[in-house]
This record gives structure tokens, C-alpha cells and sequence, in this order.
């Protein structure tokens, strides 16, 4: 492993590198006005390589160095297969619905906002919540990632790399906005992508001496089996359905030069997930091939570099930096966005000082060390049951009862199959915090089908249909002095 004062001067670097680059993307604005619009939106300014490598560096957190790899080493090939389509598939459809939401409301700065224009404040309140609380347990399972990278690499106090991350991120975001975090992704899209290589060669080729053809537990890993899709067809609509809520993402969509470059930055960065995806996980089936104690939550990529040269340790160990800053300042971005399109008259000073006050219960949690793939499961499945009502918006027979109907019922059916297999609720409530870290299919299908269905039965029960063309008139700019009502 490497020496504790090497590895905190390795992150410590790291990020004063990225901070320096972020710094050097702020934007100007000529106006006190149009500086809060840039830091939110930076409308219409990126091109499509740019946007390839922001959503790879965007979505390629930290967490892969965990999840991916616990899912290969649990359930199998299969299961990775299934959670890198899911990593990618999200892109691929911000990229197809992207550009229909450009053109409803071209000055719009959210998913949110968009849906108070649509439908009004009941269900855009509970959208709201429902996208603030994914975001923030996806901050809180990243500074716990790269805090369990560090103490697993280099024996760094966990507290120390948090408040590092946070405050480096911080740095930047909260002074260039979205400016500054689209220009870091650059630079740690292309790290991210030669780090990985690097590390996965490195441990792939020394991890294939001993390999057995079984995993310890008896399972064949690289077989096709009824649990291996299970998890697979769990994870795509898990990922798919959280990523949904992720403002981040949606930043990326007004960001865009104009809809080509957002469908081919989004195809790009599609493409470049899967095998990033693919070959950490992949590191997990090989860890659990060779029999190697994985730990507790399982870590089975740190298993393998056990005996492994030290500088292969540090090349993890800055990847896991990287992979935690690009997409902790996104997310930090994100949260600034959600705020700042709740109240356009915010002053830029207000902004920066609410994205720093988002940070302290994510810092506060994630020093706590909680397994990072439970994390996301939780939130995960909450967004699983409301994707549907919330992206019926774009269809112009939905209606808020429908949608908030759905909703409701999204979270039911995320509950009702506990219900029936463990005879009781308390059972049925175990089930959906994911206590063993293993995605199960009855809770996600059961929230999807049954939003998916009241949305559509309540909506049809209204006559008429919406005016989407309109609502576009009807967004303030951020740093607005009032706002439109709905």
C-alpha cells in the first residue's frame, strides 16, 4: 500500500490541481444579473466533446470503485453487464429528451422548474424534495467512497479526505458555477479514462495467477443465471430512473451548444461508461474467482491489490480523487441550480452560500462509513417510483393529479411486494432500505409498473389537453428581481 504522508501529498495535489482548474473556468458576465444566469446555466455554450467527457467525469463517481466491483463479485458478469447499461442509459435518453425540453422552455434552467410551469407547486414540491434528497445521498455515497479509498490505500483518516474533497470542490464550484465544473470535467473525463486502464491492466494481469473457475460461494460467476438478469434488469431501471433526477445532468442539456452537440456529447459519453463500467466491475468477479476475503461492506477491487506495488495502490488512490471531485462538484452545481431556479431573485452571493450549507450533513454522513451501494439503492428506488409521473410532463394529456396519483402510488408499489413475500410491513419496510446491499427486482418493478399505470388511468380521466409551447414564456432568468406564477 502507500505511505500515509505520500498518499494525503498524492490527494492533496490532486486536488489543488483540479481547484486551480476550476478557478481558471469562471465566466464572465457583464451584469450582477446575467452572473447568476452564467454560474447556473452557462446557456448554449458547450459542444459536444466537451459534453462527452462532462457526463463521463459526471456520472463516473468514486463509487465505482465499489459498487460495480460488489455487484461482480456477488451476482456475477451478468450484473455488471446490467449496471453499466444502467450507468449509460440514462445519458443516451437525456440525449433523446434533451433537446424536446430545449425547445418547450429554451431559457429553463431544471427538471423541477419545468414542472412547476407544467403542472404546478404540489407535485413540482414533492419532485423537488425527491431530486434533493438523490442528490444529496449521491454526495454523501461519493465523499464515502474516496474516504474508504484513502483509509483502504494509504491509511488516511477519513474525516481528513472528506473535508478535503468537500472544501477543494467547494472552491471552485462555489466561485465559477457551472463554468468551472464543466471545465475540470475535461481534464478528469481524460484522467478517469487513463487512470482506469492503467489500474485495470495492472490488476487484471496479476490478478489472474491462482483464478479459480468458480467463486468461493459456489456460484459460477460468469454464468448467465435467473439472479445474474434479475440484478441486471434491476440495476438499468434503478440507475436509469435515479440519473432522471440528477440536476447535473439536466444542467448539461441548456449548456448545450444547440441539440446536436447534446445528442452526440450525450452518445459520447454513453460510449465511453460501458466499458469504464465493465472493467472495474469486471475486477470484482475476478476477485471473488480467486477466493479472496472481500470485507465488510465488500470491497473486492482493495482485495486484490493486496501484495500488489505501491505505486499501483497510488494509482487507484488518484483515480478514486478524480473520480469523487468530478462528480461532487457536478452535484454541487446541481444542487446550486435546483435553489437558484426555486428563487430567481437570489443574489450570487446567496447562491455560493447555500451550496456550501448543502455540504455539512453530506460531510456529516459520510464520515460515517455507511456501504455505498446501500446508499444508492435507497435512493434510487425513490426516484424509481416517481420518474414516470414526473417525465409525463412532456406528453400534453397529463395532469398534476395523475401525476402526484402516480407518485404515490410508485411508492406503494415500491413497498407492496415486501408486504406479500415477508407477511408484514415492518418486513416489507426492511426490505427497501436494502439491508444486505443487494438490488432486488420485486421493489423497483412494483414502483415502476404502478406509477406508470395510476399516471396514465388518472390523467386520461381529464378532459383537454396542455398548451407545452407556452410555458417556455413563462421563465424568470436567474437573479430576476420577481417570478412568473404558475
Amino acid at each position: 500500500m502507500v505511505q500515509p504522508v505520500i498518499g494525503t501529498i498524492a490527494v492533496l495535489s490532486v486536488l489543488a490541481l483540479f481547484v486551480v482548474i476550476g478557478l481558471r473556468g469562471r465566466g464572465r458576465a457583464p451584469s450582477a444579473r446575467d452572473a447568476v444566469e452564467d454560474y447556473v446555466a452557462a446557456r448554449n455554450s458547450q459542444g459536444a466533446g466537451v459534453l462527452g467527457l462532462s457526463f463521463l467525469a459526471s456520472g463516473m463517481g468514486a463509487w465505482i470503485l465499489f459498487a460495480p466491483p460488489e455487484v461482480g463479485a456477488g451476482i456475477g458478469a451478468v450484473g455488471v453487464i446490467g449496471y453499466a447499461l444502467g450507468a449509460a442509459a440514462p445519458i443516451v435518453a437525456f440525449g433523446l429528451l434533451g433537446p424536446r425540453v430545449r425547445r418547450i422552455v429554451p431559457a429553463g434552467h431544471s427538471l423541477t422548474e419545468f414542472l412547476r410551469l407544467r403542472f404546478g407547486r404540489t407535485f413540482h414540491r414533492y419532485a423537488l424534495g425527491v431530486s434533493m434528497a438523490y442528490m444529496l445521498l449521491f454526495v454523501m455515497a461519493e465523499l464515502t467512497a474516496v474516504a474508504a479509498v484513502a483509509a483502504i490505500l494509504a491509511g488516511i483518516e477519513p474525516r481528513i479526505t472528506v473535508v478535503a474533497v468537500a472544501l477543494a470542490t467547494l472552491a471552485y464550484t462555489a466561485w465559477g458555477g457551472l463554468r468551472a465544473s464543466l471545465r475540470t470535467d475535461r481534464w478528469q473525463g481524460l484522467l478517469i479514462l487513463g487512470l482506469v486502464g492503467v489500474a485495470v491492466v495492472a490488476v487484471g494481469i496479476a490478478g489472474t495467477s491462482g483464478a479459480g473457475s468458480a467463486a468461493a460461494t459456489g456460484r459460477d460467476l460468469l454464468a448467465l443465471d435467473g439472479l445474474g438478469l434479475e440484478v441486471a434488469v434491476t440495476l438499468l431501471i434503478a440507475v436509469t430512473a435515479a440519473n432522471l433526477f440528477h440536476q447535473g445532468y439536466w444542467q448539461r442539456v441548456w449548456a448545450a451548444r444547440d441539440d446536436q452537440a447534446l445528442r452526440r456529447g450525450a452518445w459520447l459519453g454513453a460510449a465511453a461508461t460501458v466499458p469504464v463500467v465493465l472493467a472495474v466491475g469486471g475486477l470484482g468477479v475476478l476477485a471473488a474467482r480467486r477466493g479472496l476475503e472481500l470485507g465488510a461492506p465488500p470491497a473486492p477491487l482493495f482485495a486484490l491489490l493486496g501484495g500488489l506495488p505501491a505505486w499501483v495502490a497510488l494509482v487507484v488512490l488518484t483515480l478514486g480523487v478524480a473520480l469523487v471531485a468530478s462528480s461532487v462538484d457536478t452535484l454541487e452545481n446541481g444542487l446550486a441550480s435546483l435553489v437558484t431556479a426555486e428563487r430567481p431573485s437570489l443574489p450570487l452571493g446567496g447562491v455560493r452560500l447555500i451550496t456550501v450549507a448543502l455540504m455539512v450533513p453530506a460531510v456529516a454522513v459520510a464520515v460515517q462509513g455507511f456501504s455505498v451501494l446501500q446508499l444508492f439503492l435507497v435512493a434510487d428506488l425513490l426516484c424509481a417510483a416517481t420518474v414516470v409521473p414526473a417525465l409525463s410532463a412532456l406528453t400534453r394529456r397529463a395532469t398534476q393529479a395523475g401525476a402526484l396519483a402516480g407518485a404515490v402510488a410508485g411508492l406503494i408499489g415500491a413497498v407492496a411486494p415486501g408486504a406479500v413475500l415477508t407477511g408484514s410491513l415492518g418486513g416489507a419496510l426492511a426490505r427497501v432500505v436494502f439491508p444486505e446491499a443487494v438490488p432486488t427486482l420485486p421493489e423497483f418493478a412494483g414502483a415502476l409498473l404502478a406509477s406508470t399505470a395510476v399516471t396514465l388511468v388518472v390523467s386520461r380521466l381529464a378532459p383537454g389537453e396542455a398548451d407545452l409551447e407556452a410555458l417556455g414564456a413563462r421563465v424568470d432568468a436567474a437573479g430576476a428581481d420577481g417570478r412568473t406564477a404558475p
